[in-house]
């Protein structure tokens, strides 16, 4: 298994922000309760701020323990960050600058992690600001009943991310390139000899793509027998792909933890008999690709975190 995250989204913004002083960064949602505060008073985050909770504006959450939260009570999980850094005009310079981005990327994922092994968290997407705590209550208050609703379908649930690969053939020779002595092309001339080798590539790579279709097809009836749900991301392509040969799946499922297991040993002997396909599983994850807000949920910021969703995404 690769320890691979699933990929967060592009950074945005919610609301104008001020020039200077600090606004308030979130990274997730989460029930309010003394095992989430508990949690976030030991983190720090983007640009090693202090990680605090934010409340709605009928409850701070206090004395209230896991077991026996208000499911109706949640919060903001955020920190202070500079809005020099996090204004529009910033953000858009800071996409050019990849090691600030996955500087900003490891720290928002750290703390989303971490606040996970405490409570059923929903993250939210890179970067997402507001003015101020004020603000983000109000966004919190908009949206409670969506949270609400998330929450209690992501309880008790992991990502589990999983790729297919097809291996792809050597490139034959050029054109002009003379068979090598002893093989079935050494009575043929170069150009002769090429097409023969490029059809030849080309059947191979069609079995190929035949035999990943049949893993395709094994891991989706072990993803009806065990998974919640299951999301598809665009595959993979150059340095993304990361293991080589070329990404034909890149999905993600939802799993209950109890199932887990199971789910994975029979997904990782999908490709056992058929020369030519590679099935990678990541995770268990944060489940990234399953946070979308339902449609008529107004005021709340889109926490389509990834996804892959390095994540699993």
């Amino acid at each position: 298994m690769t320890a691979e995250r699933p990929t967060a989204e592009e950074p945005t913004t919610t609301g104008d922000l001020p020039h200077g002083g600090d606004v308030t960064y979130v990274y997730a949602v989460a029930r309010d309760s003394t095992a989430l505060r508990e949690s976030a008073a030991e983190l720090v985050g983007v640009g090693g701020a202090q990680v605090r909770v934010v409340g709605g504006t009928d409850g701070d959450g206090s004395g209230r323990e896991e077991s026996g939260a208000d499911p109706e009570q949640v919060a903001f999980v955020a920190s202070s960050v500079s809005a020099r850094d996090f204004d529009e005009n910033a953000l858009r310079r800071h996409l050019e600058d990849l090691e600030w981005l996955e500087a900003v990327a490891r720290a928002h994922h750290a703390v989303i992690e971490s606040v996970a092994g405490a409570t059923t968290v929903l993250p939210l997407r890179l970067a997402t600001v507001y003015l101020d705590d004020d603000r983000a209550r109000e966004a919190l208050d908009a949206g409670r009943a969506g949270f609400v609703q998330l929450l209690a379908r992501l309880e008790g649930q992991v990502e589990w991310g999983v790729k297919i690969y097809v291996d792809a053939p050597s490139e034959p020779p050029g054109p002009d390139a003379a068979p090598a002595a002893g093989t079935a092309d050494a009575g043929l001339g170069p150009g002769r000899s090429y097409l023969r080798t490029r059809r030849a590539q080309r059947s191979s790579r069609e079995r190929a793509h035949e035999a990943a279709r049949t893993a395709a097809e094994r891991i989706e009836a072990a993803g009806h027998a065990y998974a919640t749900d299951r999301a598809r991301h665009r595959v993979q392509q150059g340095e993304l792909a990361g293991s080589g040969g070329e990404n034909v799946v890149n999905d993600a499922y939802l799993l209950r933890e109890d199932r887990s297991h199971a789910f994975r040993e029979e997904v990782a002997r999908a490709a056992d008999d058929l020369p030519g396909v590679r099935v990678e599983v990541t995770g268990p994850w944060v489940p990234y690709s399953f946070t979308t807000p339902p449609d008529d949920l107004s005021g709340a910021p889109d926490t389509s975190g990834a996804p892959g969703a390095e994540g699993s995404s």
